[in-house]
């Protein structure tokens, strides 16, 4: 087995006193001391993480807008100002989920694409390949550090940090937006439901980077937090709430494809346009657990005495204090069901998977 990669910031995760995790093949914190006070702390101030583990790429040349169009469900051709961010899922032709992913187009022929590391390898192999006959450059980046600092109070200890320039002109970033300046790449994006930035820069300036943020307040937190975080935020987890086996139509991310303009002949656009002519047998809903216990992940749903569905992610929900989840259910499951946890079953109630943005409850 191959050694695991390091982050450019592991000495600074070590000194924090991080309890360090295998995730996709790099060593990484999953908290550093309490995970429940680092989710705490993004939602009521801010804190950051180290997401060095994305795999950010380059695509450049006169075919990217193209080859973009026929790689992802969501239109590119929406990003009509520089710096403007898409989220997208990439699917195989049969309308399975590759990866979802986020893209920038910075202007002209030049794009920054964020995909996950769990899938690097299938991704990088996959976007390769499609782009034969398109006139354009896919370039990894594995000199570049990334990361995230989110919440209420991120955005000014950002600001802090750059030059007078740079923040001047990262002030003026709305949401989903991104700029490059002389310190790095900066996009007003995230996963935690919050406010704030994530930050790509040189692997050798991300400890300085990550210094500043702690003599700014700006605490580290680990994935354990970054977990619940995006639960909360209804943001789905690759390889848990969607994967090659379920279309976008299945997993609430409907929203990101566009089936308009019909002359776009994206991967996997006929099953998607089946399904939505003969209806979704299955969709992905928010539960709320009426009762004691904690839901987890492919735990089974029931009405009556039929199974009706499963759990795709579930947990401890710290803000709400109480247990939520998300989960693939029968289209015509609405009214309510339960879960069996433990030999029991246990009422829970259905609603959008959509639980809590900007540190509110979500109705």
């Amino acid at each position: 087995m191959s050694a695991l990669k390091k982050s450019a910031l592991i000495e600074a995760h070590k000194r924090a006193g991080a309890r360090l995790v295998d995730f996709s093949g790099w060593e990484m914190p999953l908290h550093y001391g309490s995970q429940i006070e680092e989710h705490h702390q993004i939602r009521r101030e801010a804190g950051m993480f180290d997401v060095s583990h994305m795999v950010v790429s380059t695509l450049s040349g006169v075919g990217a807008k193209a080859y973009l169009q026929h790689l992802l469900a969501n239109d590119v051709g929406r990003l009509i100002e520089p710096g403007k961010a898409l989220y997208s899922c990439m699917l195989n032709p049969q309308g399975g989920v590759i990866d979802d992913l986020i893209v920038y187009w910075m202007g002209e022929d030049h794009y920054r694409i964020i995909t996950n590391a769990a899938t690097r390898e299938d991704d990088i192999r996959w976007m390769q390949q499609q782009l034969e006959g398109f006139e354009a450059t896919l370039m990894e980046q594995p000199q570049l550090a990334m990361v995230a600092v989110q919440g209420p109070k991120a955005r000014s200890a950002i600001l802090e940090w750059l030059s007078d320039d740079s923040a001047r002109e990262v002030a003026t970033l709305g949401r989903f937006f991104a700029t490059e300046v002389d310190e790095g790449f900066i996009a007003r994006t995230g996963y935690t439901g919050e406010d704030g930035f994530e930050v790509v820069l040189a692997a050798e300036s991300a400890e300085p980077f990550w210094q500043a943020m702690v003599d700014a307040g700006i605490p580290p937190c680990g994935l354990g937090a970054r977990d619940t975080l995006r639960l909360e935020a209804g943001m789905m987890l690759y390889g848990a709430d969607m994967d090659t086996t379920t279309t976008p139509l299945e997993s609430a991310l409907g929203w990101s494809v566009a089936l308009e303009p019909a002359e776009r002949k994206f991967m996997g656009r006929s099953r998607l346009e089946q399904q939505k002519a003969e209806g979704v047998s299955r969709k992905l809903v928010g539960l709320l657990l009426e009762g004691k216990g904690v839901m987890r992940s492919h735990q089974k749903l029931f009405v009556g005495a039929r199974e009706v569905g499963e759990i795709t992610s579930g947990g401890f929900s710290p803000t709400l204090n109480r247990t939520i989840a998300l989960a693939r259910i029968a289209q015509e499951v609405d009214a309510g069901c339960e879960v069996e946890m433990r030999g029991r079953r246990v009422p829970v109630t259905i609603r959008r998977p959509l639980f809590v943005r900007d540190g509110r409850l979500v109705e």
